[in-house]
């Protein structure tokens, strides 16, 4: 990757509006956006457009007081507030207007020098209708790292290939990134009624058109994880609904990455009534899930040497049994 000033890369900016939902991220905006390469000269002639969904805390203001010097960043509302119809939003905008190529970024994470332009080299190149990309995880509290070093492992994502994965290749699902602009438009963006989910649902509809998706595992992204069980536990119920809302819409059955969290639920469940109800023994199932749990806390300890990976376990509890009663949640809700 290289911000090396160039007329190649250049031209390839005038055609680039990057997407930054965003509600209340005070905290990250601003580094979101010196890292997406803001003040880089070659940047001058991307569109960079931050849409708000009324965030309270500071977010606005230090959007607009960047945006004094800075013609190329801008800022409206997306009174929706869900990050689908913010990114609708921009791809509608006026400011979208003799772009072909739309970038989504998140107000939550850092980006590698070159991110923008890289994608959209990639996104030329490849012919592919979207580029989605690898996520790292990292955290800034203790919890949170831990939950970024067992998110990034088959026991925490399943082995999806964007969560640390290493191999370029065409996928049905990533972590969004670009897309080709018109195409995007063609197939009505995203559905604004998702909360969470929306980039797996827009994905069903783009291969079922044929569009073509590209993994760029050369592309990195930070994302951080929750700083507390509680705010984990929230994202990762909304993730369970928002995917089971997917397979519903469009009559898939689950993958069985997306089935062994139920199942954990369900012999969770099933293990504590037996335990009060019928006999201690049948407590056995719930220990045995405590039991892994507590293996892959002692296992990202001696991996990381570090006294905050013993979190690791409690992370992959709360974001296994929060994604299962999401999606059970969802499922029952849409039977009665």
């Amino acid at each position: 990757m290289t911000d090396t000033l160039s007329p190649e890369r250049t031209q390839l900016a005038r055609r680039i509006i990057v997407a930054i939902p965003a509600l209340n991220e005070a905290g990250f905006i601003a580094d979101c956006l010196t890292s997406l390469g803001l003040d880089a000269p070659e940047m001058a002639q991307v569109v960079f457009v931050v849409a708000d969904g009324g965030s309270s805390d500071a977010t606005r203001e230090i959007i607009a007081d960047l945006a004094r010097t800075r013609p190329n960043l801008h800022l409206i509302d997306n009174p929706a507030r869900l990050q689908s119809a913010g990114v609708n939003a921009v791809a509608r905008s006026a400011l979208a207007e003799g772009r072909d190529m739309l970038v989504r970024c998140d107000a939550h994470a850092l980006y590698p020098g070159g991110f923008v332009l890289d994608l959209a080299a990639c996104l030329e190149a490849s012919e592919a209708a979207s580029v989605v990309v690898a996520m790292d995880a990292a955290g800034k509290t203790c919890f949170a790292k831990a939950a970024a070093w067992i998110v990034d492992t088959p026991l925490g994502s399943g082995g999806a290939s964007h969560r640390g994965g290493r191999q370029s290749r065409y996928v049905d699902h990533g972590h969004h990134a670009a897309f080709d602009l018109a195409l995007f438009r063609e197939i009505g963006g995203y559905d604004p009624e998702f909360s969470h989910n929306e980039d797996a649902e827009f994905d069903r509809r783009l291969g079922a058109k044929g569009g073509r998706i590209w993994l760029d595992a050369d592309v990195r992204l930070t994302y951080f994880m929750r700083d507390t069980p509680q705010g984990l536990a929230r994202q990762y119920y909304n993730y369970g609904r928002g995917r089971m809302r997917t397979l519903m819409k469009h009559g898939d059955r689950p993958r069985l990455r997306q089935m062994l969290p139920v199942a954990l639920l369900c012999i969770c469940v099933l293990s504590l009534l037996a335990g009060l109800m019928i006999h201690p023994l049948g407590y056995a199932g719930l220990l045995g899930y405590g039991l892994i749990l507590l293996c892959a806390s002692l296992w990202m300890l001696m991996r990381t040497r570090a006294f905050c990976g013993l979190w690791a376990g409690v992370a992959l509890g709360v974001m296994h049994l929060s994604w299962a009663l999401g999606a059970v949640r969802m499922w029952l809700s849409a039977r009665q």
